[in-house]
Parts: structure tokens; sequence; C-alpha cells
């Protein structure tokens, strides 16, 4: 989901080597109790990737200029406004591994997911016009001049997302046919991390007026060209983040409708979590716009550089962010091996301060679909 701070590569390494030992120590609890019990496996590796549409990242700058001039032909689509879209789609991995003791309806999890997506964008809009600095009687005269109106956008955006998950689950036997199904209730822990970085460069002249006026004597049968106009210069730089940890509850459920186990049988899975995390909000913002204005009816130009105090806000405090999700998708199994196919939903309510000049929570939300790959060890 995002980094004001992209995930540092020792936290992820950190994560992952969390996952692998509980792995370890589970295979090797496995290696020793295999052959105890026919029926399942002791231990399930799934491994997946899921694609995410991500909203609730922030708002975009929005210079003064852009809404004091609305039917400039290179402020129109697409417009720097869109230019600061993020990506559509976050991709990212996805690992769970669970652990079955024998004998027992207690199931035993950890599960990490980690999304990133980033984006750069260059618009240049520009029109195309042919002016002489005089007219004679209707006819051009001297050398070709042109200022012509132009916008120039360069957007840039960074997010990434962690979540892992540990918990402890009991099969508590509310199967929704009857069969062989499962329906697990599990308690645990939640810790998710979220940044993303954002920054624009505008610089537009989208004004351009082009005036005449008849030269004084002797050369009064002359028409002269003037321009005046304004261009402008807009920055902006912003840095957004929450880190939190908290307890959670989440329920799974599979039944399967068609086939069985030894030949391939197809399941229908469901689930929903919710979790509240205490954490750190994080942002920086900050964005800076400049205007020049020049006037060329008279010899000596007149000029005026207007520059608008920066803005933007800072904000550091700790927040409690609940979140909801849910699962819905389709397993195909034969033995200890699973192909699944699904889609995702996981919201997390105001963990975002997506504002420019003052805090604005938003709600992040992940939506999309996953694949993954589970082979069970230690039947």
């Amino acid at each position: 989901m995002s980094n004001t701070t992209n995930t540092p590569p020792t936290i992820r390494w950190q994560l992952l080597s969390t996952v692998s030992a509980f792995a370890l120590l589970a295979s090797t609890y496995a290696a020793g109790a295999a052959g105890n019990d026919a029926d399942r496996p002791l231990i399930w590796i799934e491994l997946g990737g899921q694609m995410e549409n991500v909203s609730g990242l922030g708002d975009a700058f929005a210079p003064a200029f852009l809404a004091a001039n609305p039917t400039s032909s290179v402020l129109l689509s697409p417009t720097p406004l869109q230019a600061q879209k993020p990506p559509s789609f976050s991709f990212g991995e996805e690992g769970k591994i669970s652990f079955q003791p024998e004998d027992s309806d207690w199931v035993f999890s950890a599960g990490l997911r980690i999304g990133r997506s980033g984006n750069f964008r260059h618009l240049h809009h520009q029109t195309y016009a042919v002016h002489y600095p005089k007219y004679k009687y209707g006819v051009p005269h001297g050398e070709m001049i042109t200022k012509e109106n132009f916008a120039d956008t360069q957007a840039h955006h960074k997010e990434s997302h962690t979540v892992l998950d540990f918990s402890a689950g009991k099969d508590v036997g509310l199967g929704m046919f009857g069969g062989n199904n499962s329906s697990i209730l599990s308690f645990g822990v939640r810790f998710a991390q979220f940044s993303s970085k954002s920054a624009l460069d505008l610089r537009a002249r989208p004004d351009l007026h082009i005036g005449f006026f008849t030269a004084p004597a002797p050369a009064s049968w002359f028409r002269l060209l003037h321009e005046y106009f304004n261009t402008y210069h807009a920055t902006g730089h912003a840095s957004r983040s929450f880190r939190g940890v908290g307890p959670s509850l989440s329920w799974t459920g599979s039944t399967p409708f068609v086939g069985n186990q030894q030949e391939g049988e197809l399941t229908l899975d469901l689930g929903v979590n919710a979790s509240v995390l205490f954490g750190k909000q994080k942002t920086r913002v900050r964005h800076q716009e400049s205007a020049f204005y020049e006037n060329t009816k008279y010899s000596s130009n007149y000029t005026q550089v207007y520059k608008h105090p920066s803005g933007g806000h800072s904000n550091v405090r700790s927040i409690t962010v609940p979140n909801v999700g849910g699962t819905v998708g389709l397993s195909w199994r034969v033995e200890d091996f699973k192909v699944s196919l699904g889609y995702r939903a996981d919201f997390f309510f105001g963990a975002i301060d997506g504002g420019i000049d003052a805090r604005k929570n938003e709600t992040l939300a992940f939506k999309g679909p996953f694949a993954s790959i589970s082979v069970g060890l230690g039947d």
C-alpha cells in the first residue's frame, strides 16, 4: 500500500525471516510426526500474489492558477491534476504458513503481504501559431516571433505497504453445508505499515494575449504587435505514512461442492477479518507557487514577479485505526496441492492524513484479485 519511507530492506528481511523461522520449526515438527495423521497435512505453505486498487493516498496539489484559467487549451485533459493520479493498481507478493498439530482442531498461522506501486508522468501541452512584430497594410513584416501557451507537468508517485498477521484459530464446526468443510475462528495480532511519496513540478503560460497598436507618425501605416501574459511555476512534495499494531479477529470457511480431494475438488472459500491498530501517523507536505507577468507594449517592457507564501503542513500523532476486510474465492485441490483464486478488500479507516494545507483523515482501501498456490506437508 505505500511509503513515506519505503519499507526498509532490513525490516522486510526481519519479517520474512520471522515467517521462515516459523516454517522451519513447523516443518521440523511435522517431519517427526509424519504418518500419525493420514487425513490432513500438519503444515500448509501458501505463496501468491495480488493486484490491488489502492485509494485514500492523499489529495493532489492544485495551484491557484489552474482555477483562474479553466478554459486554457494547455490545461485541458489530461490535466495537471490528472497527471498526479496514483497508479491504478499495486502489485505485491504474499505468503502464509499454517500449522495444525495432530489430533487437534487448533490452527496456528503467520501471513505476510507486501505491495508496492509507482509511476512518473510527464505531460507537455503547447499551442502553435505564427506571429510577426509588425504588419504593413495587413502584410507581415520582419522576422517571425512567437511566445506560445504551454503547460509542462512532471508528477512522481511511490507507495508501499506491508501487512503481517500472527493468529491462533480453532475449527468451530460451523460449516455451511456439512460434509468435509472447515470453519475456523482465529484471534491474533496484525502489524501494518503504509507509506507514500509524491512530487509535482508544473510550469505553465496559459494566458498569452496578442494585441496590436498603430505606430506613431510618420510610420502610422504600421500596426505593431505586443504581448502580455503570465508564466507560472508550482512545486509540491508530500510524504505520508502510518505504522501500527493491534489485536485481530478473523473467520475463514471452506466448503467443497464438486469432486473429492483424491481426484480433484472445488471449494468455495469465504473470509472476514477485523482489527484495531494503534500506531503513528506521519505527514509532511510542502508546496510553493510563483508567477511572472510581462507586457511588451512599450519599449521598456513591464514585468512583475509574484511569489506566493509556501504552504503545506506537518503532522506526527498517535492514532487508532479500525480495520475490516473480507475475501471470497474458489480453490481447486488435489490431495495436498491447492490453487486458489479470489477477490479481497481491506479498509483502514483514518489511517492516512491526505490533506495539503491541513490535516484530513482518509480511509486507505485495498481492493483487487489475488492468486495463490498451497502445498501441504507432513501427512
